[in-house]
């Protein structure tokens, strides 16, 4: 069944184009090439083996950033196939918005963040940009994948502008990230606004799917307990609800009934809150989306208040608890070995990298070229590598 777009969605037929001009496709939309294009990336490939929170040895049951992406797509194509959004576009988005991300999670960005201070600062989401404009080379025709200008928007700026007025400084870092300063500069994102609303559901979605998945994963690694959620907002109701219902039920089905509660709680909000804010505004194309100056995506305020108080307990109970601490400052001594290595010795990176590594003309571009190399590690990658050189692989 063909989806009726809404006049504030983004049209296929209205897109801005590519980079480098392409035939159409006969059978595929723009954004659906996009989304395809994503896929079949080394990157969106290396997700697999790509962490959230624990280190990808540590079970084969919990999420990594490839299972991750696939949850925020398929959010994002629910929340935008209700309100007559591209879901083409917002799965693109979606799938690729942890293209960028390092080995080890987020402490892999921190620690390379710290590693690229001299050199320019490292960003997941400018390293995604990085990845699909340069880095991706399976093209005759061009570097990257030549994305859409929607698609790139969604990339650049799902979370928000990134400059002038409505910038928030949480995602908006002072000053640029290189990699989003270059991908600008070969194509204007209009970085002060804010992105579609297709790239905007992306965006929440993530919010949606790792809310939802954190809460999975730390039940299953023994870090806190479903009593514990019965404290808190948004889970305890849900554990009652479930209780009031099934009395009785065994521990994982009683779980999943509960969780996947707190999951429709939480993408009904959005629809509801969405639909009130686009009746109320009645915009009439998607560039008046980008000029509200404000996001029309988003959680409702009590909501938005509850899953502060869950994210709060998730910091404190999963994300600094002892045990991921410990491996935390293991994985980070590993990259603190491993970058300035290579920096020193750039020799040691595989043959393909040759080439870029012979024609950098400064050491920041050699560290730029170190970082997208060792960006593109996955867990496992790493820490092999990190025994090969050093004799031991820092993750026991």
């Amino acid at each position: 069944m063909t989806q009726t777009l809404a006049p504030f969605a983004c049209l296929p037929e209205a897109s801005r184009g590519r980079r480098f001009p392409e035939s159409m496709s006969t059978f595929r939309s723009p954004f659906q090439r996009d989304r395809d294009r994503i896929i079949h990336s080394s990157a969106f490939r290396r997700l697999k083996h790509k962490t959230q929170v624990f280190v990808e040895h540590e079970g084969d049951y919990y999420r990594t950033r490839l299972t991750h992406s696939i949850e925020v797509a398929q959010v994002a194509r629910t929340i935008s196939g209700v309100l007559g959004l591209n879901t083409d576009l917002a799965e693109c988005i979606a799938l690729a918005h942890d293209l960028g991300h390092t080995p080890f999670g987020h402490t892999g960005e921190d620690a390379l963040a710290r590693l690229m201070e001299p050199y320019g600062g490292f960003d997941h989401n400018a390293q995604a940009l990085r990845i699909v404009t340069r880095l991706e080379r399976h093209y005759a025709d061009f570097d990257g994948l030549n994305l859409t200008w929607e698609s790139l928007e969604g990339i650049a700026k799902h979370n928000g502008p990134l400059t002038g007025p409505n910038a928030d400084p949480k995602h908006a870092p002072d000053p640029l990230p290189y990699a989003l300063v270059q991908a600008n500069a070969l194509w204007d994102l209009e970085l002060s606004t804010h992105a579609s609303a297709e790239a905007q559901v992306a965006a929440i979605a993530d919010d949606v799917a790792y809310s939802h998945h954190d809460l999975h994963d730390g039940l299953r690694s023994g870090l806190f307990t479903e009593d514990d959620l019965m404290e808190l907002p948004v889970t305890g109701p849900a554990f009652e609800l479930v209780d009031r219902i099934y009395p009785g039920l065994d521990r994982m089905r009683r779980r999943h009934e509960a969780l996947r509660r707190v999951f429709g709680t939480m993408v009904e909000d959005v629809i509801h809150v969405a639909q009130n804010r686009l009746d109320a505004a009645q915009p009439k194309s998607v560039d008046e989306i980008r000029a509200m100056g404000t996001t029309i995506i988003r959680f409702s305020k009590p909501l938005y208040q509850d899953l502060k108080a869950v994210r709060s307990f998730l910091f404190h109970r999963m994300y600094r608890a002892p045990s991921v601490v410990e491996v935390r400052a293991k994985v980070t001594a590993m990259l603190d070995d491993l970058f300035p290595l290579f920096l020193r010795q750039p020799e040691m990176l595989p043959q393909e990298w040759r080439a870029d590594v012979e024609a950098a003309q400064s050491e920041t571009e050699l560290a730029r070229i170190v970082a997208d190399y060792v960006a593109g590690m996955t867990d496992r990658f790493a820490i092999q590598e990190h025994a090969r050189l050093f004799g031991s692989d820092g993750a026991d």
